[in-house]
């Protein structure tokens, strides 16, 4: 499982609260924690201060009470519990699979701990109501899937497919084809008045030239 883990295992960036103006980064990797900052102030003698970083074991990090207190202010006390989980060894495996492998996990889920999971954090809430978990769940009920039914996914979204009842699909692909039809047949007298029109034209220019030379023959 370890062979899972990204490197970093956490990163965050962001402004320290106000009045404090100046920037932090804080990442935690398989071998220790990051800590930087710049220094961000209208004053002139702070114009060419240098960024500042700080790089500690995990260990040194749980026991740096300082620090902690600088992370906790700067980025909350949920993110200082997470990383110090995160240092403690603690990892949370699901959040460093990839989308494709955990999309084939969730649908071996029941719908309702679908919702439930989508629910747990922003990431499975994208993953939960992505076109690609619900076309994966469409194709696992149904046997095949018609291309116009692929294409009327298109239109309204693979969710509202699968939540839509199979009477309901053929009205709404019957409704469908026929205004596609209908279109086809608006271009095709569009193509043919074009024909006409450009017809009429060449009668107009072409009559007169043979009669001019009708009357020097």
């Amino acid at each position: 499982m370890a062979s899972l883990l990204t490197d970093p295992l956490f990163e965050t960036s962001g402004r320290g609260p106000p009045p404090n103006k100046n920037f932090y980064y804080f990442a935690v990797t398989r071998s220790g924690v990051i800590w930087r900052w710049w220094k961000i102030s209208l004053r002139a003698v702070d114009r060419y201060s240098k960024p500042g970083e700080m790089k500690e074991s995990h260990q040194d990090f749980l026991d740096d009470t300082g620090l902690q207190s600088e992370v906790s202010m700067v980025f909350g006390r949920h993110i200082l519990q997470y990383t110090k989980a995160l240092c403690q060894g603690h990892y949370d495996y699901l959040e460093h699979l990839s989308d494709s492998l955990l999309l084939r996990i969730i649908n071996y889920l029941e719908l309702e701990d679908v919702g439930q999971l989508g629910r747990t954090s922003r990431r499975f809430r994208q993953l939960c109501g992505s076109e690609e978990f619900w076309e994966q769940a469409v194709r696992r009920r149904c046997n095949t899937v018609s291309a116009e039914v692929a294409s009327l996914a298109l239109e309204v979204g693979w969710r509202s497919i699968f939540f839509t009842s199979k009477l309901q699909l053929q009205k709404l692909i019957s409704r469908r084809r026929l205004k596609t039809e209908e279109q086809q047949g608006e271009q095709i007298i569009f193509y043919l008045s074009n024909v006409k029109l450009l017809f009429l034209v060449s009668l107009i220019y072409v009559n007169p030239l043979q009669d001019i030379w009708g009357h020097f023959s």
